[in-house]
């Protein structure tokens, strides 16, 4: 079982898994609906948000999931750079590492949409998933060797994806979980499910950014909930799409046994501080 402490670092990560869990558990569900001809829809992480903000006191649901997001992206930075989770400082520890830095990056955005969203702050509307990733796509395009690069970063999301399917295959869902003994075998399967889901999407927005590349054109760049329309555009669509939409809600699911679970080994907050700063000589 997690340790009973009051140390400011595990508690935000707690709280950041959680949040994690949630969105989810709204992307998965209402991409099942979409799926089954229920209603819902395809639209990611947003429109997710989005749906959050239409429900009755939905301003303070998304402010909870914003501060919660952002309580995950300061955990991914204090493992990073603190080694936490002691992945070591070998090619594969540091690789490790420097993933999970960018994804609470990534987290980061996600709280500011929605904090914005929550608060009226512009960005209720916009483009989406799609065209942010297809503006920040037109960006590094247009740098020197932007069609090389745009390569690689595609490369990288479709080699993080096919990691999550070996981990949801054969990997250790339950690293770094104390689960109770009676209910292991039911969270392990939701945790696989959950990394089988996240592998395929990571393996078609990386496929995206690779055909943009190819092409030299930003428009061919897809996130999550263009992934998630692909799948459906397919042959038996909505059979991929279910499939899918139920292990992203399992893993939402996952992300709560996490918050419960997980060993989080935190630093103080002065010894956090510290190897930041040693990182940044």
């Amino acid at each position: 079982m997690p340790r009973n402490n009051h140390n400011p670092v595990e508690l935000l990560a707690r709280f950041g898994f959680g949040a994690r869990g949630v969105v989810y558990c709204l992307v998965g569900g209402l991409a099942l609906l979409a799926a089954i001809g229920a209603g819902g829809q395809t639209g990611g992480s947003q429109s997710a948000l989005q749906t959050v903000l239409a429900q009755p006191l939905g301003w303070i649901w998304l402010a909870l999931i914003a501060i919660g997001l952002f309580g995950f992206c300061a955990w991914r930075i204090v493992e990073a750079v603190t080694d936490a989770d002691r992945r070591g400082n070998d090619m594969k520890g540091l690789g490790i590492r420097a993933a999970h830095l960018i994804g609470g990056l990534i987290y980061a955005g996600l709280a500011v949409s929605a904090l914005s969203l929550a608060f009226g702050w512009g960005t209720s509307g916009g483009s989406g998933e799609d065209g942010a990733a297809q503006d920040w796509t037109a960006w590094l395009l247009a740098q020197p060797f932007g069609r090389w690069l745009t390569g690689l970063v595609g490369a990288g999301i479709v080699g993080a994806g096919l990691a999550f399917a070996w981990k949801a295959w054969r990997g250790d869902v339950a690293e770094y979980l104390a689960l109770p003994a009676d209910k292991r075998d039911w969270f392990v399967t939701l945790g696989r499910m959950g990394f089988a889901a996240r592998g395929v999407v990571f393996i078609i927005i990386g496929g995206f950014l690779i055909l943009a590349a190819w092409h030299s054109q930003s428009s061919d760049v897809r996130g999550l909930g263009g992934a998630l329309r692909a799948l459906q555009e397919q042959p038996y669509g909505w059979v991929l799409l279910a499939l899918t939409a139920i292990g992203l809600f399992a893993f939402g699911i996952f992300g709560l046994v996490q918050a419960r679970y997980r060993h989080i080994d935190a630093p103080d907050l002065d010894d956090a501080k510290a190897a930041a700063a040693q990182v940044g000589r």
